[in-house]
């Protein structure tokens, strides 16, 4: 059999005429071949902004130097053990990114779903061993809207049709409320409750903020009920929002913690659910697993990353030039936007529909040198890298406004 041919477009585009890649995405046609910084570059040379960070991956910028030099001197050494034996970088790993977050231990993972799906099975032991709901019993309550990924589980919880139609029967166990409606989880609370779900700010549905107080009602009606909270920080955490975690900016420590995304530094696939120590430990050996989950290249590139959002450096840059992102957005309202939600370097932007669907706006921003992402019709959503410059940031604002006719 012979390959297929391949052409290559002005823009870069190298496109196969019979497809060998699952269309189970929607890409942008551009091609990447190279990146440092905040800066990408396509197969033809051509350079772009990215302001979209691998959905906040690349929270540290492409090939951070500290990164790249951690991930080097590990590849030099070991990379995989599986959890059969220890090894020597995973137990240091754990210990700084409990003293980070403020709680006791961690479950090393590798992927965000998979960190989702740990919390989930944490929770309905915790629930069973601790709580005592009847065996098969425990539920959890979520919010529409969310988004935790995209595994059979946790798309029986979801409230978007693409992600579920199709992919039934689906797991029972949930109960799904409103966003940002404390009297919703409050009537889904009972005696089978195991947890409640959260996403601090919903990021794939156009990066909704709640209303102030809300997260700290749910911990109040959790620790009341005597279930957990869980926060699912996968793109809202490690320095994103101008904190280290978004639940900071309630004054809320959650039972369970989900990270991911950022905490792999753009290099490898690193997740952890990381809790309190009375939750965590309802697992025993062979409850759970993960061949690749804590892997020592994956704990000593997640202890670099660690060692950055030490220096509080990068949660200031976030909150420093969330001020310019703001006031950049602000300038745009009646100009094109009808209205953004930002906190931190994380914005959603929703463009006048009569202007263009997200999709469009984000391909006219592309031709510009700008690499954004749409969601939900004509909203786009901003999320740089935590490196970018004030004056990168006042030229990505400046191309929004050239592509929205401003």
């Amino acid at each position: 059999m012979t390959a297929p041919a391949r052409t290559r477009t002005s823009a870069g585009l190298i496109r196969a005429e019979e497809p060998v890649l699952a269309h189970n995405y929607h890409p942008l046609p551009v091609v990447v071949a190279r990146a440092e910084g905040t800066w990408v570059e396509d197969v033809e040379g051509r350079r772009y902004l990215d302001m979209l960070a691998g959905y906040s991956a690349l929270n540290f910028g492409h090939r951070h130097p500290a990164l790249i030099e951690a991930a080097h001197r590990q590849l030099d050494r070991l990379t995989l053990t599986s959890r059969a034996f220890h090894n020597d970088q995973l137990a240091g790993f754990a210990e700084r990114l409990t003293a980070l977050t403020g709680l006791d231990m961690v479950l090393p993972m590798n992927t965000g779903a998979e960190a989702v799906e740990s919390g989930i099975k944490v929770a309905r032991k915790w629930a069973y061993d601790v709580k005592g709901v009847p065996a098969d019993r425990a539920t959890i309550v979520v919010a529409a809207e969310n988004f935790h990924g995209r595994t059979t589980t946790i798309v029986s919880f979801s409230t978007d049709e693409t992600a579920r139609t199709g992919f039934g029967p689906f797991t029972p166990g949930f109960r799904i409320v409103p966003y940002n409606d404390l009297a919703a989880i409050e009537a889904a609370i009972d005696e089978t409750t195991a947890a409640v779900l959260l996403e601090p700010i919903q990021g794939e549905a156009g990066v909704i903020i709640p209303d102030e107080g809300y997260l700290a009602g749910v911990r109040a009606l959790t620790e009341r009920a005597g279930c957990l909270l869980i926060a699912d920080e996968i793109q809202s955490g490690l320095g994103r929002t101008g904190r280290t975690l978004a639940v900071e900016h309630d004054g809320v420590v959650p039972d369970v913690l989900l990270l991911g995304k950022a905490l792999g530094g753009g290099i490898v696939p690193v997740s952890a659910v990381v809790a309190r120590r009375e939750v965590l430990s309802v697992l025993h050996p062979g409850e759970h697993g993960s061949t690749f989950g804590g892997n020592p290249l994956a704990a000593a590139v997640g202890t670099a990353v660690v060692e950055l959002l030490e220096t509080g450096e990068y949660q200031r840059r976030a909150a420093e030039l969330g001020v310019v992102l703001r006031g950049g957005l602000e300038q745009l309202v009646g100009r094109g936007v009808v209205g953004f939600r930002a906190r931190g370097l994380w914005a959603g932007v929703d463009v006048d529909p009569a202007i263009g669907t997200g999709r469009e706006i984000s391909e006219r921003l592309m031709r510009e040198g700008v690499l954004v992402k749409d969601t939900h019709g004509s909203t786009i959503r901003l999320a740089p890298p935590l490196t970018i410059t004030a004056e990168e940031l006042e030229s990505a604002l400046a191309s929004l406004e050239k592509v929205l006719g401003g």
